[in-house]
């Protein structure tokens, strides 16, 4: 197995800025706003103490410091610490222009004014809705991604105090962290690229702050005809602590084994262009990492054919109990029977498979798309994550799990509700589904 270090550079470096050898560039040098224009309001931009500070004025509408350079896809991280009373954000991939210009927003006509700043923005918010790292889409949308089903997140932003953002945005993906927290988990096409601005919201009051340092970003760089990111294999010390093995390295079957034997199947697989797709017709079988987990947060992408079924297992043993394990399940939950059988919905995309089912609320991307499932076990708390919200948490020595365990299939397996460790699992239910970016952390 790989494990994720760092991403390779692509580009070539604007002149006011400077890269590192392990391609990341700093954004602004803690002396002076090289590199750097401002848009939109009349906010003042001064460099203090080697931090750059957005203070709010009167009768001024939201202001922006924008680089200079546009950036498609990149990984940003920066500090920031904002005054309880200002709402500020950090915009990426936005645009503005010197005459008007007309997009459609749900089928409508929506005209953008000259010199107006707009595109994603990554929330600064120290409010008590604490949306900090939600996406906003500023002067298009609207809210894209908001917290309110994120409460870690919401309680990871510290008040009158600097707060870490680690941004990334690669091809139709956007996703956030604040403190270290996944915020936000956006899928959406409108801007592949544009420039990187510092808000001030326009404020009834003057004088209020909001400051940003350690500003740095890595430009990535894709193959041109699939949408896997090019990993670099080496150790850096600039990685980021909370490092994911790679679990599928979108070339080879390397760290996979058939359920029923130690190689990989020779058919009923396909790896191609990054992906890894179990083919219709139930040719190939289950197949398993060559490595057990026990605590760990697992990570994955899944695209399904309609009426499809397949799953994600975990705590698989296939000396004891073959295919038997907890599941993520995966379903078109619109086309497939199963989804009207078990108890509650218990059943459906998202779930623990057969004993808990995933709020009805969740947010399942359509058919032939691409949707992020996650996985969180430490000990016996057992989280499933559907599109950056959590859809289910349960503790497996609670008195509601055991009930829900004994209305299963799985009541007659003495040692389900125990098991602590095992193989991950991809299913083959004899119809095609698809997985991508497929990675875990092994937790304490």
């Amino acid at each position: 197995m790989k494990t994720i270090r760092c991403l390779c550079l692509a580009g070539m470096i604007g002149s006011s800025f400077t890269a590192d050898d392990n391609g990341w560039v700093s954004l602004f040098n803690g002396k002076n706003l090289d590199g750097w224009v401002q848009r939109g309001g009349q906010a003042k931009y001064t460099v203090e103490n080697g931090c750059i500070v957005g203070t709010t004025v009167l009768k001024t509408p939201n202001s922006f410091l924008c680089t200079k350079k546009n950036y498609a896809d990149f990984i940003l991280e920066l500090e920031f610490k904002v005054d309880p009373g200002l709402n500020s954000g950090v915009q990426i991939r936005s645009e503005c222009f010197d005459t008007e210009k007309t997009i459609e927003v749900n089928g409508k006509p929506k005209k953008i004014p000259a010199g107006r700043v707009h595109g994603y923005q990554v929330e600064i918010d120290p409010s008590p809705r604490a949306f900090s790292g939600g996406i906003y889409d500023e002067a298009r949308r609207g809210w894209l991604f908001d917290l309110k089903n994120n409460e870690a997140a919401r309680k990871a932003f510290k008040q009158n105090d600097w707060n870490h953002f680690r941004i990334e945005a690669i091809g139709d993906s956007i996703k956030t962290y604040i403190n270290g927290v996944p915020a936000a988990d956006l899928r959406d096409s409108m801007t592949p690229s544009g420039f990187i601005a510092l808000q001030v919201h326009g404020s009834k009051t003057a004088g209020l702050q909001v400051r940003w340092r350690n500003i740095r970003i890595k430009e990535l760089k894709r193959k041109a005809s699939t949408e896997t990111l090019i990993l670099c294999a080496h150790t850096t010390a600039n990685c980021p602590a909370d490092d994911y093995q790679l679990l599928f390295d979108g070339k080879t079957s390397a760290g996979w084994r058939s359920l029923k034997g130690p190689e990989f199947p020779s058919a009923g697989w396909e790896i191609k262009d990054g992906v890894l797709t179990v083919l219709a017709g139930g040719k190939g079988g289950d197949i398993i990492t060559t490595k057990r987990f026990h605590n760990f947060d697992l990570c994955f992408e899944f695209k399904l054919t309609p009426g499809a079924n397949s799953g994600v297992k975990y705590f698989i043993d296939p000396e004891k109990t073959k295919s038997v394990g907890y599941e993520f399940q995966i379903l078109d939950d619109e086309k497939h029977p199963d989804a009207k059988l078990g108890i509650n919905g218990n059943r459906t995309v998202g779930s623990l498979y057969d004993i808990l089912p995933a709020r009805k609320d969740k947010k399942v991307k359509p058919i032939g798309e691409w949707n992020q499932g996650r996985i969180v076990v430490k000990d016996n708390h057992i989280e499933h994550w559907l599109n950056g919200e959590k859809v289910l948490e349960c503790d497996r020595t609670s008195p509601e799990f055991k009930a829900h365990f004994e209305a299963s299939k799985f009541k007659k397996d003495t040692g389900f509700c125990t098991r602590t460790s095992g193989h991950i699992l991809l299913q083959d239910h004899k119809d095609q589904v698809s997985f991508r970016n497929i990675r875990l952390k092994e937790l304490p």
